[in-house]
């Protein structure tokens, strides 16, 4: 049976910013150019903010990023386009672990991934690490991915308020990323789309300095192509501090223009299929006050006699020493 196909439009633009002398984010798509591997693989977009210093979060985004596409087109045998996408990122990240050993290198090479492939009317979006995806619908946004950061685990077990997270100074610790362990958790998520959505994937370079209101805004006002342009420029009007990786898929015809709807249901739109999470104990748990235990009324006595015997045997100690050197 033929995949029925609606029309995709996709823009991606990736900057250096105005603070960082190199680009450690990545950006690579892979759009099927016959019927017959748009049949087998669809259209599959990844965005990779490598991390690692120097030049190993260069290589560790890019090399990542192409070792994912590499494995995702050579495997055929999941049921879904997800299933296959989330081993292919698991695959890049065992070959990114024997990068590292190969070059001998004490430096850390990692990186974020979030990717997504469109199968029909569902889009699988892959997480691990802070880059972010987002649904636009009607004029309205919502965030896919949950971020795998430190800030974002202390706000969803309820020890920082999202006010506070905005002000907290390890926003850029993550907890995950390819090369970091063996097998690190993936998350992966399915959207369903209609005609008019827009996915968007970027690196936290672009979330740092513009809201999800004002994506929204440019996104309900601009094609792909002049809306990545906008956002990144507004984030290097801003100061550009981190490197900036912005993409775009249209799914089907958009109206420039459209008016926001009130609010979308993402719950509807968006289905978790996987959060793996390895267990860990609660983070920064206050521990219980014990209130210090009161002596015994009854064993006053004994302690008084104690006391007693104590000095009395260091005033004999002391005249023996006395005694001593008289002599």
């Amino acid at each position: 049976m033929m995949e029925a196909t609606v029309p995709l439009l996709a823009a991606w633009r990736t900057d250096p910013g105005l603070v960082r002398s190199h680009n450690e984010d990545f950006v690579i798509v892979y759009e099927p150019e016959s019927p017959g591997d748009y049949q087998l693989h669809g259209p599959l977009y990844i965005v990779a903010d490598g991390v690692g210093g120097a030049d190993a979060g260069e290589v560790a985004s890019q090399y990542a990023s192409e070792r994912t596409l590499y494995h995702y087109l050579q495997s055929t045998q999941f049921d879904t386009r997800g299933a296959r996408l989330i081993e292919a990122m698991q695959s890049a990240n065992t070959d990114l672990r024997r990068l590292a050993v190969e070059r001998d290198d004490s430096r850390r090479m990692a990186t974020t991934m979030v990717a997504a492939v469109i199968q029909d009317d569902r889009a699988f979006i892959g997480n691990v690490g802070d880059s972010r995806a987002y649904l636009w619908r009607g004029g309205a946004i919502s965030q896919v991915t949950r971020d795998q950061s430190l800030v974002a685990r202390l706000v969803e077990e309820g020890a920082l308020t999202a006010e506070e997270a905005l002000r907290y100074p390890y926003k850029n610790v993550i907890l995950y990323s390819l090369g970091s362990e063996k097998r690190p958790p993936i998350d992966l998520f399915e959207v369903e789309l209609e005609p008019g959505d827009h996915l968007l994937l970027c690196s936290d370079g672009l979330t740092r300095h513009v809201s999800d209101e004002e994506i929204a805004r440019i996104m309900a006002g601009e094609e792909p192509g002049a809306a990545v342009e906008t956002m990144v420029r507004l984030a290097r009007q801003r100061g550009g501090e981190d490197n900036i990786t912005v993409a775009i898929i249209q799914y089907g015809p958009h109206v420039v223009g459209q008016a926001a709807v009130p609010e979308m249901d993402a719950e509807a739109a968006t289905r978790t299929i996987a959060r793996p999470r390895p267990e860990t104990q609660a983070v920064y748990q206050a521990a219980p006050v014990v209130a210090a235990a009161e002596p015994h009324p009854r064993m006053w006595p004994l302690l008084l006699a104690l006391t007693t015997i104590m000095i009395v045997m260091i005033f004999l100690l002391w005249l023996f020493i006395q005694q001593t050197t008289a002599i």
